[in-house]
């Protein structure tokens, strides 16, 4: 710019001294010529010296208007960049951005990021608003939209404090007290567990069990004669309580292995025995029913060393008792060896400060809502205290103990009843007390908060896989019409379409059929659990996909019936009940309720309910097989019918049933026969031995001497589902 100024600038300068200089020549010129009369003219010679510098400001003015304008000139280009920077609107975004977050960001509703999404490799129908987008997606949106991106570190960086309540730090030794042994008894199904605490506790728990088995876990506090108390846990020896199990073994301080003396190792004494070794808990072994005549205690010990439980007899450490649960026998002997091995573990605890422990089990009670069994590990449980369980939290109400009975305080190793809980925690969950019910909450919002960050995570790689999918989808539906003409391309992808047709109602119902939509309610949270653990070895989806609608704690309410309703399922109830008015409802609304008390019972139950949702298998049941003797044509009209001869060999032959022509073990023909005669009668059933000629439906077959013909029938079965829980 100032280059060009100053070559303007010379240019006039150099036409404004061009002037002057001509104006200059011309009035030297006029003075010479009229000397005489230049008075005359004073003004005109005046304005002839004057005009020069009139000159010089209109340059003047020129040159700043030219100035202006090209600064004008320069600035405009500049003036419209920035315009186009400030039009396209920024947006800040973040790794792990949710559809609805972006929306927000961009100021735009949720159905414009689906939009933006569609015609892409992602899965538009798979997205929710709060399913996390990758790095590719939020590009590609902000891209249509005709956005900027800006990424924000402060959105990953940010982090949210950790609110969750925590175990305390191991007390000082000096504040530590002796306590109780919780010990469990563990065992096959049916070896006496139940019978053995039975006479410990001097009650009749037992009697109560349906079948003889223990349906769930059990905590009991028995005292001993000489004044001490063992915590015992009733842990479930049947097959689907693996988990109580083991759950069993973790809060424990000794295990109690039953073993029947006429039974030996079985499959879940191996089971156990594995528990308590993930536990490193030290085991006590108590042969039971050494009463019967059929009984080989040594027999169990040796079958034991296989499983490294060396009894003191053969040089271990496991001490071995023998003793009778059903007579009593023995019983203080066990007693007095537990109580030996926790006096060898000096087992103390500290009973001052916040609650700790553990959920053993949880059910709902129709009078009291929410109800646990727990154990307190360390500190002293007293009426009002606030604990956090899991996601649910408590303020306790009311305390008691394992006969019912209302108690104010509950010390370490002791099992005590809790009622006070806002939800139902699982059993297993950790108890920790905290100072208020404000924590609380927060605790509980916390893990909540953790819950959630896993599932997102879980969301992502789950969408991630389907991307993937798509992207190869794409990838072959690329390969296979790439090199096609359009118009091609087209029409293939219109027989595909039209290939596509929608279900009828009939193909409709038996899709339908396929499907057993199922609703668990328990009596507990262990039994609930352990039901849903069987279920989760299902594998028979390809035959009847099994859909578990809904599961809780509790008896059997309206609400379950409706849901059952909705999704045209089953109810089943374990150790629940459902009363008299629900059960007509539900038979009004063809909803089915099966109650069990015995958990091999309800999925035996269930086996059957799958059975029946499968379709029938068409068998075919053999009639009477003959064989061909010799093949000729019979003339009818002007066709010649093929013609064979047999002889009955087996069962008898029926015209109206359905028949194959076998050829050297290969079915070649199936069908119905056109004619049956003997001899030249026509009849409908030829007995072994008698000989026959027939004709079949089809003419084109040709007999030969050494065929079988096969008279059979077609009878609908119904299936068995291939599901096997393992028990």
């Amino acid at each position: 710019m100032n280059q060009k100024l100053l070559k303007l600038e010379n240019l006039l300068h150099f036409h404004t001294v061009y002037r002057y200089l001509h104006s200059l020549g011309q009035r030297r010129t006029l003075l010479q010529c009229t000397h005489g009369f230049s008075s005359a003219y004073p003004v005109w010679t005046t304005q002839l010296c004057v005009w020069p510098w009139q000159t010089d400001v209109f340059i003047g003015a020129a040159l700043s208007q030219y100035r202006l304008l090209v600064t004008k000139e320069e600035k405009r280009p500049w003036k419209s960049q920035l315009s186009s920077t400030k039009s396209k609107k920024e947006v800040e975004v973040w790794i792990g951005m949710t559809v609805e977050e972006l929306a927000t960001a961009m100021e735009k509703d949720i159905d414009y990021i689906y939009e933006a999404l569609l015609n892409t490799a992602i899965d538009v129908d798979s997205l929710e608003a709060h399913s996390q987008l990758d790095e590719m997606w939020i590009k590609e949106v902000i891209k249509k939209a005709g956005m900027k991106l800006k990424w924000s570190k402060l959105k990953q960086d940010k982090v949210r404090e950790n609110k969750d309540a925590v175990r305390r730090p191991q007390a000082d030794p000096a504040l530590l007290t002796p306590r109780s042994p919780v010990v469990t008894i563990m065992g096959h199904v049916d070896h006496g567990k139940t019978t053995l605490l039975d006479k410990l506790r001097k009650t009749q728990v037992a009697a109560m069990e349906a079948g003889g088995i223990t349906q769930h876990i059990g905590a009991f506090l028995v005292s001993l004669p000489s004044g001490e108390n063992i915590t015992f846990l009733d842990t479930p020896g049947h097959a689907a309580f693996s988990a109580m199990r083991a759950r069993g073994a973790q809060v424990t301080d000794i295990v109690v292995l039953v073993v029947a003396a006429d039974d030996g190792v079985m499959k879940q004494t191996i089971e156990s025995i594995q528990h308590a070794k993930d536990a490193q808990v030290p085991i006590v072994l108590a042969i039971n029913k050494c009463d019967k005549a059929e009984a080989d205690p040594e027999k169990v010990k040796k079958e034991l060393l296989a499983y490294d439980v060396v009894c003191e007899d053969y040089g271990g450490d496991v001490q071995a008792v023998h003793i009778s649960a059903l007579t009593g026998d023995n019983l203080m002997a066990l007693a007095e060896a537990t109580m030996a091995l926790a006096e060898m573990l000096e087992l103390k605890a500290d009973p001052t400060g916040p609650v700790e422990g553990t959920v053993i089990e949880s059910f709902t009670d129709k009078g009291r809502g929410p109800v646990t069994t727990a154990i307190v590990q360390r500190g002293t449980l007293r009426k009002g205290s606030i604990l956090v369980a899991g996601k649910s939290w408590a303020k306790v109400r009311l305390m008691f103990d394992e006969n019912g009975k209302t108690i104010n305080e509950a010390y370490p190793s002791m099992p005590v009843g809790i009622i006070g809980w806002r939800d139902l925690p699982s059993a297993g969950d950790e108890i920790l007390e905290v100072e208020s019910e404000s924590r609380a909450r927060e605790v509980i919002d916390w893990r909540k908060f953790e819950q959630e960050q896993e599932k997102s995570k879980d969301d992502l790689k789950i969408l991630e896989e389907k991307r993937k999918e798509h992207q190869e989808a794409y990838r072959k539906a690329r390969e296979k019409y790439g090199t096609l003409h359009w118009k091609k391309r087209s029409f293939i992808k219109y027989l595909e379409r039209k290939e596509q047709k929608p279900l009828k109602p009939k193909e409709k119902i038996e899709r339908d059929s396929n499907v057993l939509p199922i609703i668990i309610k328990g009596d507990v949270d262990g039994s609930v659990e352990a039901i849903l653990n069987i279920m989760d070895t299902y594998d028979a989806s390809h035959e009847c996909q099994l859909d578990l609608v809904h599961y809780g704690v509790g008896d059997i309410s309206e609400n379950d019936v409706n849901l059952a309703e909705t999704f045209d399922g089953v109810i089943y109830g374990f150790n629940v009940n459902a009363s008299n008015v629900l059960q007509q409802s539900a038979a009004k609304k063809g909803v089915k309720i099966k109650l069990h008390k015995i958990i091999y019972r309800l999925i035996e139950d269930l086996q059957e309910e799958l059975s029946s949702r499968l379709p029938c298998v068409v068998e075919e049941h053999l009639i009477g097989e003959a064989s061909i003797l010799a093949t000729f044509s019979v003339t009818e009209g002007k066709k010649k019918i093929p013609v064979a001869g047999c002889r009955v060999q087996k069962g008898q032959l029926e015209k109206q049933k359905k028949f194959k022509l076998i050829r050297k073990g290969q079915v070649i023909w199936k069908g119905s026969l056109t004619s049956l005669k003997h001899h030249k009668d026509d009849i409908s059933v030829i007995k072994t031995g008698m000989d026959c000629g027939l004709s079949l439906d089809e003419e084109k077959v040709e007999f030969q001497v050494g065929d079988e013909i096969v008279c059979y029938e077609e009878r609908e079965v119904l299936p068995k589902t291939s599901w096997d829980p393992g028990f």
